[in-house]
């Protein structure tokens, strides 16, 4: 029997799912970076105006990020194969119009991928084997602490004597009796009444001045000469 040969991937890609962008504003995005390296297309995207930019830029660094920890491969050596953006699902809303209508609002969402390689077409080298996972280590067992829990649990906790229905009533009385508060006296008659105030003396009323300033004359009409 002939033993099966498994090719080796050529290929590390990464993809952003349900991007709220339209497919068709990603692919103008996307056409400006296939076929340039990593540099390069991290450079076009910094200065691309689209919003679209953004979310490509992001799955371009995931898809390094996948080659360099996964492969241990150099970023800045890869080349952008491919990058397209499909059709995800569409979300539907609606407007109100006039005369009692509704106009339809499609929400475009996409998804982006975009596939690194080697240049030349190289093959790119194998997983790089994981760490096997480190046990914590358990902690040491304190012999104190074992020997108190064990006579703690041996030992029977005393019983707490039964209480009696008369000494409860009397704690309750005891409780709620309080002293009552003297009532105040009242004051003598003769100690309270006030001493009548001494009546004020009323104004004389200003005699009026003498005015000193000369009597005001009216001018006199001028008449005229018949």
């Amino acid at each position: 029997m002939a033993a099966a040969v498994q090719e080796q991937a050529r290929t590390v890609q990464a993809t952003a799912k349900f991007v709220r962008c339209s497919p068709r504003k990603a692919r103008l995005v996307t056409d400006n970076i296939r076929g340039r390296s990593v540099p390069e297309a991290r450079t076009i995207l910094a200065f691309t105006e689209r919003a679209a930019a953004i979310e490509v830029e992001k799955v371009l660094s995931s898809a390094v990020a996948n080659a360099e920890a996964n492969h241990g491969m150099a970023g800045d050596e890869l080349v952008i194969t491919a990058a397209y953006a499909d059709e995800g699902p569409t979300l539907k809303r609606w407007r109100a119009r006039a005369r009692g209508r509704v106009a339809r609002i499609k929400k475009r969402t996409c998804h982006i991928t975009i596939a690194l390689a080697l240049p030349e077409d190289e093959a790119i080298p194998a997983p790089l084997p994981q760490p096997a996972p480190v046990a914590a280590p358990a902690p040491e067992p304190q012999p104190e602490l074992e020997a108190e829990a064990a006579e703690e649990d041996e030992a029977p906790k005393p019983k707490r004597a039964p209480r009696t229905k008369a000494a409860e009533t009397a704690e309750t009385t005891e409780e709620k009796a309080k002293p009552k508060r003297a009532p105040r006296k009242k004051a003598e008659t003769g100690e309270a009444e006030e001493k009548p105030k001494p009546k004020r003396a009323p104004r004389k009323k200003a005699e009026p001045k003498a005015s000193t300033d000369k009597p005001k004359t009216t001018p006199k009409k001028k008449t005229e000469e018949s």
